[in-house]
């Protein structure tokens, strides 16, 4: 038994076709001003002898009409799914197992059937927004289904895309409280996004050991992305082993005693993650140059030597090398810190990479990529964690030729395997036809915003099923903060509307600024010359006290990262002006 059809229909069913039908709207019988505005996008529900079909208008036309005077337009519709169980105890599917015949009763679907549609089928929802057919009618997303399948939030900018994800992952610590979230933060936007739940970390208080990296990211960082020198690669290839095998054999003399041994021996490769020491590195290298009498293969040697100390010397770069020649098996710690084992009460990360050398950042994010699913696969998935890619083309771009190889892969392994550690990914992106295919492709929940590229809008065609296709047309019209939800997550194909995002938790650069020029912020030279002051401070050892990070630097990484404030040398006004303020 379906629900019980009104009155006065809408239309019958003229045609069926697969998963498509046509109806012809009826003349006969009054209709009220909503049903009039029966367009393209409506819900509509075809009357079946043992369920109610749930279908989306497509297509309205008074073309081809059927000879009948009956009719006074025709519409295409989508069949989605289909409401079973009677009114008594509804309950919605997808898929359709009895289609419609001809003749078949249409209506415009009813606000008490939306609700069995979208109504929440476990504690594992959270609440994103409203349908917009229906501002009654609250929309869901299965938690579950989202995060252990991957997700993905694609929109052009301004159209409300990192409120979503705020909202998105704000409603998914309410749900999931022991969740640990780790969120690539490209601009610096989510800082204050997540109150006292958030790590934020940057430059200023991460540690990142270069030993960590392996081999492809060590060698991008001393290269500055450049493709390396054979040569000199060879020369590294050969002596990172061995200084990792010199480190560990001081670490097992000074606790057992134990007589020395070859470091060859040992076994590590250069992409093994234990510590080693810059300065056994070097003199390895240099005791190699020591025994050449060629001099122009001792220059290669030299250049190389050369390449390492200046990367080391650079106080950009202060977050990997500090204690370089001290040493230390710090893996434990960092891992701890970056991905918030134990949480104590903030389970989620955000790291900002606005404040990386531009050299470095896709090694970055690749050694983050990679531990985070290494340490999903070494614990079998014990504690699962969700990855988040913000600007994910930047680092999993379509072209090979972009980009950083090792950071594509390193983002691929999560959207392949990482379901099955524990490792779940969530990618942000303002251009899905620059991200790589494969890696979009297993993101089975979309949130789709407005999309004015035709490339993009093929892509995005190609990744949704043939029953949704037809909603994507609406895509270049999409409103502000409007949203085309799409796959597993959802009970439907769904155009809704996010939730007002509450002040605090919305996203903005902390280095925004208005295009209006204030009338009492003057330009002049002491501004121009304390703005001087801080650039060249961050390129510099010493410390310069107009550096708003000078007074409040933490003393240790488990330090958080202190908000901007403005500092003594400029005053407030003159403060708000700088594009790019040091943390």
């Amino acid at each position: 038994m379906s629900f019980p059809p009104p009155t006065a229909a809408f239309g019958r069913i003229i045609s069926v076709r697969g998963s498509l039908a046509r109806v012809g709207v009826l003349a006969a019988g009054p209709m009220n001003l909503t049903e009039a505005r029966a367009t393209v996008g409506r819900f509509v529900s075809i009357r079946c002898s043992s369920s109610t079909i749930v279908a989306m208008i497509t297509e309205v036309s008074c073309e081809h009409l059927p000879s009948s005077d009956a009719y006074i337009a025709s519409a295409s519709v989508d069949l989605l799914g289909e409401i079973l169980g009677g009114p008594v105890r509804p309950k919605f599917q997808r898929g359709v197992t009895n289609y419609p015949t001809i003749g078949d009763t249409v209506d415009l679907i009813s606000n008490q059937e939306l609700r069995t549609v979208y109504a929440p089928s476990g504690s594992d929802q959270i609440n994103v927004g409203t349908l917009q057919q229906d501002q009654s009618v609250i929309a869901y997303v299965d938690v579950e289904e989202m995060l252990s399948k991957h997700f993905a939030v694609l929109g052009s900018t301004g159209v409300g895309k990192s409120s979503g994800v705020s909202l998105l992952l704000n409603e998914i610590l309410r749900s999931r409280p022991n969740l640990r979230i780790f969120l690539l933060d490209v601009h610096n936007e989510y800082g204050r996004c997540f109150g006292d739940r958030a790590l934020v970390l940057n430059p200023r208080n991460l540690k990142l050991p270069f030993w960590l990296f392996n081999f492809e990211e060590i060698v991008d960082v001393l290269f500055a992305g450049r493709p390396g020198v054979p040569e000199e690669l060879d020369i590294l290839a050969e002596v990172i082993p061995m200084a990792k095998g010199i480190y560990t054999q001081y670490q097992n003399a000074d606790r057992v005693g134990l007589k020395r041994i070859d470091p060859k021996s040992i076994g590590y490769t250069a992409d093994t993650p234990v510590p080693y020491r810059l300065v056994d590195l070097i003199s390895l290298i240099d005791e190699r140059m020591g025994k050449l009498e060629n001099r122009s293969s001792r220059i290669i040697y030299h250049k190389l030597i050369s390449r390492i100390e200046t990367v080391r010397n650079d106080p950009r770069y202060a977050f990997m090398f500090e204690n370089a020649n001290v040493g230390g098996d710090t893996m434990a710690e960092v891992i701890s810190h970056l991905f918030r084992l134990p949480a104590n009460g903030r389970p989620l990360t955000i790291m900002q990479l606005a404040g990386f050398p531009a050299e470095v950042v896709d090694s970055v994010v690749s050694v983050l990529c990679r531990m985070a699913f290494d340490f999903g696969l070494w614990s079998d998935g014990v504690s699962p964690l969700l990855f988040v890619c913000e600007e994910a083309h930047r680092y999993a771009s379509a072209d090979r030729n972009i980009g950083f190889g090792p950071t594509r892969k390193a983002v691929s392994r999560i959207a392949k395997e990482g379901r099955k550690y524990g490792v779940y990914l969530g990618l942000v992106t303002q251009r899905p036809a620059e991200l790589d295919a494969t890696i979009i492709s297993q993101c089975n929940t979309l949130f789709a915003m407005r999309l004015a590229n035709d490339r993009d809008q093929a892509l995005l065609r190609s990744a949704v099923s043939d029953a949704a296709a037809n909603l994507l047309s609406f895509v270049p019209s999409l409103g502000t903060r409007e949203v085309l939800a799409f796959g597993e997550g959802v009970a439907l194909p769904t155009r809704l509307r996010f939730k007002e995002v509450p002040p605090h938790q919305l996203p903005r650069s902390e280095a925004a600024i208005s295009t209006v020029p204030s009338a009492t912020a003057g330009h002049d030279m002491h501004f121009v010359g304390a703005v001087l002051e801080r650039w060249r401070g961050a390129t510099s050892h010493r410390e310069v006290p107009n550096d708003p990070g000078f007074n409040d630097r933490p003393a240790a990484r488990t330090v958080e990262a202190p908000m901007l404030q403005p500092s003594m040398g400029l005053d407030p006004d003159r403060f708000s002006l700088l594009k790019k303020p040091l943390r």
